[in-house]
């Protein structure tokens, strides 16, 4: 369960990244959708333990809270450009909260495993 949600949620977050070239920032939400590819495939090859997990979890909640907009207007999955800057800033805390969730999940699964020598 652990090697098949870590390389679909790698292959996802590597997606997303992919995504954000053209966004007005990418140089900021490139590298934070890569970390999260990163932890995924760290988990899959079985090198990450539960604390870097949990950690990387702890980073993208704090962003994520930090990003959220002064006033949800949603998120208007139905249109791509961006109608107000609110309704980017909810997406971002949307992107990070997804990426802390998979961090939380990828903990518990790894913390469940048996410790290899």
């Amino acid at each position: 369960m652990l090697k098949l949600l870590a390389i679909i949620f790698g292959l996802l977050f590597i997606l997303f990244a992919a995504f954000q070239y053209n966004d007005p920032d990418p140089e900021v939400w490139i590298p934070i959708y890569g970390m999260a590819a990163v932890a995924c495939f760290m988990a899959y090859a079985g090198v990450g333990r539960w604390w870097f997990f949990t950690a990387m979890a702890v980073m993208y909640i704090v962003a994520a809270v930090y990003q959220w907009p002064p006033q949800f207007e949603g998120f208007l999955f139905s249109e791509m450009g961006m109608r107000s800057m609110n309704i980017e800033m909810a997406r971002e805390a949307g992107g990070l909260a997804i990426c802390a969730l998979v961090m939380i999940i990828l903990a518990f699964l790894v913390r469940r495993q048996p410790l290899r020598r």
